[in-house]
Parts: structure tokens; sequence; C-alpha cells
């Protein structure tokens, strides 16, 4: 008669141990930094430059946020482009990025379609 309350006193007890977070889970994972100005010739002009760029994305994300998905990308390349130190060859750089990244997503779109033509005739 009360081996069925102690299996169920177990029970409960167990799945309330497993549903406790991890000792690690309150700390947030940190994003890693794509450079890290401590190892940079000279750190302190690094990071000015780092903040200087985060401001010039921000004021631009700022000014592209009402944009729709589709002219966010450019309004976005010609506000960053407004703030560099040479704008006509900021915009070359990004026009060349551009077409770059259009003809990589024409060669996945072409290997996608293959794959799928080969999955068919199997």
């Amino acid at each position: 008669m009360l081996r069925p309350f102690i299996g169920a006193a177990l029970l409960a007890a167990s799945t309330a141990l497993f549903a406790q977070a991890p000792a690690d889970a309150s700390k947030a994972p940190q994003r890693k930094q794509r450079f890290d100005c401590s190892q940079a010739e000279d750190p302190k002009a690094c990071e000015e430059r780092r903040a200087k760029l985060r401001d010039a994305a921000k004021k631009a994300r700022e000014a592209c946020e009402s944009r729709p998905q589709g002219e966010r990308r450019d309004c976005m390349r010609t506000e960053m482009c407004k703030q560099a130190k040479d704008p006509a060859q900021c915009e070359a750089r990004a026009k060349a990025h551009a077409e770059d990244r259009k003809e990589r997503q024409k060669q996945r779109a072409e290997k996608r379609k293959q794959r799928m033509e080969q999955n068919q005739k199997k």
C-alpha cells in the first residue's frame, strides 16, 4: 500500500530536479568580436575606429528602419558610405560586393535546382 506513494514521491522529486536550469545558464553567452583590438598595433586607435563604425551603423539603421526589406540594404549602404572618408570609393566597393553576392546567390540557386532535379529522377 505504501509502494505507490513512494514511487509517486520519487517521480515528483526527480522531475523537479531535472526542471532546474544549469548553473551556467544565468550567464548570457557573449558575442565574440570579429577583431580583437587588444592585439592591434595601436589598441586605443582601433577601439576608436570600432566605436566610430558602430555609431555610423546605428545612425544608418535608424535612418533606414522605415524602409521595406528590399530597399533596406541599399539604404544602409548609401548611409554608411555618406559617412566614409571617400564616399565614391565606398560606393564602388559596396556595389562590387553586391554584384558578387548576386552572382553567388545565382550559383546557389542553380545548384539547388540541379539537386532537386536529381532527387526527382530517383
